[in-house]
């Protein structure tokens, strides 16, 4: 049960960011800022290194709303976010993409530099300054909307098409609020 009365029946952040849309339209606007404006990496990468974050701060609503949305811009869609969520190491990803998200583990555990061996290791793997940067970023605002959701104890959605009907929604309109 939620520790604040949300009174709009949204689950997750949704209802969080319904019923307090002054502190929504500056966290939509990062998360569309960082999850679909033009970056050094794909939209789909953006959002599966949102999910991993999300899913290894065991936060299902971000998770299971993030994979969904890396799965519907990436080839391998589901399957290959369900093997990066439950095996990194094995997951047919770049290994770039492998490194980078080993970043993204690194930035939700405790503040500190990265090792430098995660960094050459993204290096050597041919990622740049650009997606260093925006992996730390992407992966840090992701512990805060992580912390957002868990903190307040929000309910998960009950309708097992929630998320992929986010996926529609976010892919083609992004992190904007609906119109009113």
């Amino acid at each position: 049960m939620p520790h604040i009365s949300i009174t709009n029946g949204l689950p997750g952040i949704s209802g969080l960011m319904a019923q307090r849309p002054d502190t929504a339209a500056p966290l939509n606007q990062l998360a569309e800022t960082l999850l679909r404006s033009p970056l050094s990496l794909s939209r789909g990468e953006r959002e599966l290194i949102a999910a991993y974050t999300s899913e290894l701060n065991e936060t299902e609503f971000c998770s299971g709303s993030h994979s969904a949305f890396a799965a519907a811009q990436l080839d391998g869609g589901a399957e290959l976010v369900k093997a990066v969520l439950h095996g990194l190491d094995e997951a047919p990803v770049t290994p770039r993409l492998r490194a980078l998200l080993r970043i993204a583990g690194a930035v939700r555990g405790p503040v500190r530099a990265l090792p430098p061996e995660l960094v050459a290791e993204a290096r050597e793997a041919g990622a740049d300054d650009a997606q260093i940067h925006d992996t730390v970023l992407i992966a840090a605002a992701f512990c805060l909307y992580n912390r957002y959701v868990t903190c307040l104890d929000t309910e998960l959605p009950t309708d097992p098409g929630y998320y992929e009907e986010g996926a529609e929604r976010i892919v083609t309109r992004g992190y904007a609020p609906a119109a009113r």
